[in-house]
């Protein structure tokens, strides 16, 4: 099916018994926003020319606005037409011209033409042509997001993960399709997005496992010890309870969940992680714009593996008949390393308002990590167990915070990042007036797990 309505090439005969007039206006293919444009109004006579009156149609033809007119008997200037003689008939062009052709341009156009009846010399005889000109435009932005970010990163659950392509302004509609790592995805396309209730995506082809437990002897000997140690009392290891391990029923996946003590930190742990290729889904949305252009959305989800896909590069790109070249854009998959901590005032007082923020990563993060914090051993200053959010603000901070640990959480689908600092608060100590104690102690201990 075509994108663009067929070329339009009139031709109008209009005969009297005394005199005839043929008029065609040539056609032309789309053309890009921006360039210049010339509509050219053919038409063969042996009459005296009237008048020519172009007209551009809106409104699916209930509107006619005039947008150029030749009238013979006001005007002797010919110089928007050529003619030339042939076997006593005068063949003449005439041409409008848009010097630069906008998007609400597009739509039918008409040339009108008048001439005197050769015989009577009075009568006037009409005929007309149309064309539809197609005007289209390229893509002007194009950008890759996460779908529902910034979400928690969980050891233990395989998460569904979307990764969002939006292109704005094109018309027609651009085509638009994912690659990983330069190369094609081959996705499974899908006409409605998956229910929030259904079971795992499944394609047309025969179901295979999408997942599988990576355990060896020596991490299934490391799970059971770490189960003993639970049953014997050992407290109990939570990894973000109400965010992680409570079941969502968006995950189109079932969880596993494994009780650790909380002293435990190990990579040995078994994850989930694919015994084939992963099966992608793409799913396209257009939404149509006010000023004809098109608005689309191509979705591609599939069941995310930190250990495959962190630091994998995934490219949209966009195919649109007005580009000469493809549009790209891309980003990188990173899971939080590395976060730069910034505590102001550096010397804080009694009484003073602390802000510590996360103002860094050693590394680019994507998706956009989410932030909590925690006092160690404590609860935060205003009586909260944690706190979501880039910077944590301690209002008045009393000497009794003195020495107390702070923890930041960063995490994302693909990795988490525990970072600790210490909060020293200076006071008034005992000894000669003016002055202060100026023991200073910070600590700070970054541990990940990816």
């Amino acid at each position: 099916m075509s994108l663009f309505p067929p070329l339009s090439r009139t031709r109008c005969v209009s005969w009297t018994v005394g005199s005839y007039l043929t008029v065609n206006i040539e056609p032309l293919p789309p053309v890009v926003a921006g360039d210049a444009v010339t509509l050219k109004c053919n038409f063969k006579t042996d009459g005296r020319m009237r008048e020519i009156v172009w007209y551009r149609v809106t409104d699916g033809g209930t509107i006619k606005q005039k947008i150029f007119t030749f009238d013979a008997m006001f005007s002797t200037n010919y110089s928007h037409m050529e003619n030339y003689r042939k076997r006593e008939d005068l063949v003449y062009q005439s041409t409008v011209r848009l010097p630069e052709v906008r998007i609400s341009d597009n739509g039918p156009y008409e040339c009108h033409v008048g001439i005197y009846d050769r015989a009577t010399r009075e009568k006037v005889v009409l005929a007309s042509g149309n064309i539809f000109l197609n005007v289209m435009a390229p893509p002007t932005s194009i950008e890759v997001v996460a779908a529902d970010m910034p979400a928690p990163f969980s050891r233990y659950q395989a998460q569904n993960f979307t990764l969002v392509c939006i292109v704005s302004g094109g018309k027609p509609a651009p085509t638009v399709y994912f690659k990983r790592d330069g190369e094609p995805i081959e996705a499974v396309p899908l006409s409605e997005p998956p229910a929030a209730s259904s079971g795992p995506l499944q394609d047309s082809r025969p179901f295979r496992s999408l997942l599988h437990r990576d355990l060896d002897d020596t991490k299934m000997q490391r799970s059971l010890s770490l189960l003993d140690a639970e049953n014997r009392g050992g407290r109990p290891y939570t990894e973000r309870p109400a965010r992680s391990l409570t079941p969502d029923p968006s995950i189109l996946f079932q969880p596993t969940t494994e009780n650790v003590p909380e002293t435990v930190v190990s990579r040995e742990f078994p994850r989930w992680v694919h015994s084939n290729e992963p099966i992608y889904f793409l799913r396209h949305s257009h939404a149509p714009g006010s000023d004809g252009t098109v608005e689309v959305r191509a979705l591609l989800t599939w069941a995310l593996n930190p250990q495959i896909d962190n630091e994998a590069l995934f490219s949209c790109e966009v195919k649109h008949p007005a580009l000469s070249m493809p549009m790209q854009a891309e980003v990188t998959l990173v899971a939080p390393k590395g976060p730069k901590i910034m505590m102001t005032p550096s010397r804080a007082r009694v009484g003073d308002t602390v802000r510590i923020l996360v103002h860094g990563f050693q590394n680019e993060v994507f998706p956009e990590p989410m932030f909590t914090w925690t006092r160690v051993g404590s609860r935060l200053l205003d009586g909260s167990t944690e706190f979501d959010g880039k910077e944590l603000v301690l209002e008045r901070v009393p000497a009794e915070l003195n020495g107390s640990m702070y923890r930041c959480t960063a995490q994302n689908p693909l990795g988490s990042t525990d970072t600790h600092t210490r909060l020293i608060v200076f006071g008034s100590a005992s000894g000669p007036p003016g002055v202060w104690l100026t023991l200073v102690l910070a600590l700070t201990v970054v541990l990940e797990l990816t």
